[in-house]
Order: structure tokens, then C-alpha cells, then sequence
């Protein structure tokens, strides 16, 4: 089941360590695969276009994603708090290598429980719930394709099974009609 977007921020408020709230949140705010937020570099924030470069995502391709002003204000203050170094804007425990996912997953479950969710919060989740909430708000499906990074629209294509909101309130085009369709003697 996907997070609906309070859950989200529940989710994020029960976060304690800014490093492991600041990873979870470039998963959901921008679409990024857990591998593709460890292996961010500061140097793939840009503010004056507010993007996000992901170098080598899945099937080694490089592409861009929005950087939402939250998202930035919560990278800077990460920023300012723990100056990582070696390259990484996620370092790990040895410093020349990321994160390990191990540990933001355990951070994951620990946020979950202090937020009292019921579902299960993965940061693979975290990316689902970015796109859902994206369908539900009127985006459309080939902007999100974009910003996943999927090859086949028929991949994201899925996501609109889950996006129960937009589809139950979708207003059907005779509903739009500026008339009343005069109703015909019933024949059948």
C-alpha cells in the first residue's frame, strides 16, 4: 500500500538523525531510487535551475529530476550540520563510500515505528508514493516517466492502478459537455 501523503509526513517527522531524514526525503520529493539518492554528489544539486542530476540511474542512464525548495532547504541544513566530505553527499560509516542501504532502511523502520504507520516505509515506497501523489495531483503519466527514469511507459503505466484517488474523481467528458444531453425514449 502507498503512503498517502500525510503518512509521508508523519513518516519524515519521525525521523531523528538529519542524515536519515534527508536521504528518505530526496526519495520521495524527487523520485529516486534508494542506489540513486546514496550515490548523490553535491555537486548534482543545482538551485539555480532546481534540479537534481542522477548519474548512472538504473540501466546506466544519467538524467534530471525537480529539486523541490523543501528538499533543498533540508539538503542545506544537512549541509551546514555535517559538511560530508569525500565526495558523497550520503557518506557512509568508512567516509570513501556511501551509505550503506542497510542502515537507511533500519532508520526507515525506526521512523515507522515512532510514527505509529501501520505500512510498511521503504525508501522503494517513498519513490512510489512520489509518484502516485504526482498522478493523483493532475500530473501527467509521461512527465513521471521522465522524472522515474523508466524506459517503457508501460512501467509507469502501473502506477495508475494504485492512483485510486484520480480515477474515482475523474469526471467523465459528457459531465463536461456545456448541455444536458436530452435523454432519448429508452429503446433497450
Amino acid at each position: 500500500m502507498v503512503l498517502s501523503p500525510a503518512e509521508v509526513a508523519r513518516f519524515l517527522d519521525c525521523v531523528s538523525n538529519l542524515k536519515h531524514r534527508a536521504l528518505p526525503a530526496s526519495c520521495y520529493a524527487a523520485g529516486l531510487r534508494l542506489s540513486e539518492a546514496l550515490h548523490l554528489k553535491p555537486a548534482a544539486i543545482d538551485s539555480q535551475r532546481m534540479v537534481l542530476r542522477v548519474e548512472q540511474g538504473k540501466g546506466r542512464k544519467d538524467r534530471y529530476v525537480m529539486l523541490s525548495p523543501k528538499l533543498l532547504e533540508i539538503l542545506r541544513a544537512y549541509w551546514r550540520a555535517a559538511r560530508p566530505q569525500w565526495g558523497w553527499l550520503f557518506p557512509g560509516q568508512k567516509q570513501a563510500k556511501p551509505m550503506r542501504p542497510e542502515a537507511v532502511e533500519q532508520a526507515c523502520r525506526q521512523a515507522q515505528r515512532r510514527a505509529g504507520l501501520s505500512k510498511t516505509v521503504r525508501p522503494h515506497g517513498l519513490r512510489h508514493a512520489f509518484a502516485v501523489h504526482l498522478l493523483e495531483s493532475g500530473t501527467d503519466i509521461r512527465t513521471i516517466q521522465l522524472l522515474l527514469g523508466h524506459r517503457s511507459l508501460a512501467t509507469t503505466a502501473r502506477y495508475l492502478r494504485i492512483a485510486t484517488r484520480k480515477v474515482c474523481s475523474t469526471a467523465s467528458p459528457l459531465d463536461l459537455l456545456p448541455h444536458p444531453v436530452p435523454a432519448a425514449p429508452a429503446h433497450f
